[in-house]
């Protein structure tokens, strides 16, 4: 037999990221497990995450998050962090990249994902 993780137990990690309710994206000021140098967040519901077979094939799984668009800026700020929250308790944290951010003015997050390859 190859290697191999059932559906359902990746499955199981995915819909734990999916009970984040807040989205965040903190300068690169913070480390991940400090949300005071936040630079925009908003509000996440089950909708905004869908599962499903991953880009690398059978054996893989993947969630999406749904695009959030006109976000509110809160301070100004380099982004590097994006981070998936349950009530301060972290799900996902990632990097990311993009132009400095300006207080007052809106932010697009675009849709992205996470992916479980299959087993090496």
């Amino acid at each position: 037999m190859s290697k191999s993780v059932p559906t359902a137990v990746m499955d199981a990690l995915l819909d734990e990221v999916a009970t984040s309710t807040l989205q965040t994206v903190v300068s690169d000021t913070s480390t991940p497990a400090d949300l005071t140098n936040t630079l925009a967040d908003v509000a996440m519901a089950s909708g905004d995450f869908a599962k499903a077979e991953g880009d690398a094939g059978t054996g893989s799984r993947k969630v999406t998050m749904g695009a959030k668009s006109g976000v509110t800026v809160d301070a100004d700020g380099t982004p590097a962090h994006v981070v998936l929250s349950l009530t301060g308790t972290f799900k996902l944290v990632t990097t990311c990249s993009g132009p400095d951010l300006t207080s007052g003015s809106s932010v697009d997050f675009p849709e992205w994902k996470y992916e479980l390859g299959v087993p090496a």
